[in-house]
């Protein structure tokens, strides 16, 4: 039987001055009540009471000293413009603290193997942060698997140094940059390592509803009109935005919130969700999550890279036979503007660079 697995969640607690706390319940009730705008079903999709849902309601009302939910006769319920604030702020920070979770979550899940004695293969993975590297810890596997969350350049520092075994990074499908793939030839080895293929992902644009400011294309986001959140420095989605902007002919000081910075695909979504931001860039898994429309810009690979040896280990193979399988691809296709199409092939540096 596979060893059983710890997760961590980020959560809020809110205290008054007495040092009283207010159930955290309430953001999954705010939640439901936004798309269902019934207080009933809100409380049943929770699991707890009419009263206890109407009593979480009222108490965190009174701890603000304003209402949270709007309850009509014949309309139901909807939220406030403090509870959609509120709902939209502990999804923020949610979408920002969930790498980091994981990361502390899967280095004490390999501790407790370690103290238990398992002996099953461990397989290490550091790798940047993607809606489909995020699926391979939800599968059960008769070896340990460790990933961490760094970016693309740490995650191929790390493999260099004998930290893991594989490292992830996404590598652009139609745009070239210079400096990115100066980066990556740095520090791949084209003797001794061998790259495997993950997924290919859309990157585009993230909008309200409807696209409101019609923002349809990279040198909208020089507008006036138009206020975006940018994703971190080390990114490799930040350097896909630079190069796009570079080739559409856009500084970044012409685009308003250039320098508002966000470490995730889903952070970046929260935020154009929340209305402090029209756009952003990432990928379309983001934009749906939190109800945006999308707007395609282009592709990349997502690619596991490791040393020629290392493909005979147990773990290795055992990982690479699970990604070519049915379970897997299945997985990935329920992610928009992923495919798993070429999932588990590999090819050497050259191959995917290029020789030069």
């Amino acid at each position: 039987m596979p060893p059983k697995r710890i997760q961590i969640s980020p959560s809020w607690v809110f205290t008054d001055d007495a040092g009283n706390r207010i159930d955290p319940h309430l953001f999954r009730l705010l939640a439901v009540i936004r798309h269902q705008h019934k207080l009933t079903e809100a409380t049943r999709q929770i699991g707890v009471s009419y009263r206890h849902g109407w009593n979480l309601i009222r108490n965190w009302s009174t701890f603000f000293g304003s209402d949270l939910v709007k309850l009509e006769r014949g309309r139901g319920a909807s939220l406030t413009p403090l509870g959609e604030k509120l709902l939209w702020a502990e999804q923020r920070a949610s979408a920002r603290f969930n790498p980091q979770m994981e990361n502390l979550a899967s280095e004490l899940n390999v501790d407790i193997q370690r103290i238990l004695n398992h002996s099953s293969p461990l397989l290490q993975i550091h790798a940047s942060y993607g809606y489909a590297v995020a699926l391979l810890p939800t599968f059960d596997y008769s070896f340990q698997l460790d990933i961490q969350y760094k970016s693309p350049l740490q995650a191929l520092q790390a493999l260099n140094s004998g930290s893991c075994d594989m490292a992830g990074f996404p590598l652009p499908a139609q745009v070239r940059i210079e400096r990115l793939l100066q980066d990556y030839a740095r520090l791949l080895d084209r003797a001794t390592h061998r790259i495997v293929h993950l997924v290919t992902r859309h990157l585009g644009l993230h909008v309200q509803p409807n696209n409101p400011k019609a923002i349809l294309r990279i040198d909208d986001l020089a507008r006036d009109d138009v206020r975006f959140v940018n994703r971190d420095t080390r990114s490799g989605t930040r350097a896909m935005l630079d190069q796009l902007l570079l080739n559409s002919n856009v500084q970044p000081h012409q685009v308003n919130g250039y320098q508002n910075e966000e470490f995730t695909h889903s952070a970046v979504a929260a935020y154009v969700a929340s209305d402090m931001a029209d756009t952003a860039f990432g990928v379309e898994p983001a934009a749906r999550q939190f109800g945006l429309d999308f707007v395609p810009v282009t592709t990349e690979d997502y690619l596991l890279v490791c040393h020629r040896d290392s493909l005979e280990k147990t773990a290795v193979q055992q990982l690479l036979d699970f990604i070519r399988g049915d379970t897997f691809s299945n997985a990935v296709q329920q992610l928009p503007g992923y495919s798993a199409d070429g999932c588990g092939t590999i090819k050497t540096v050259d191959e995917v660079f290029g020789a030069t």
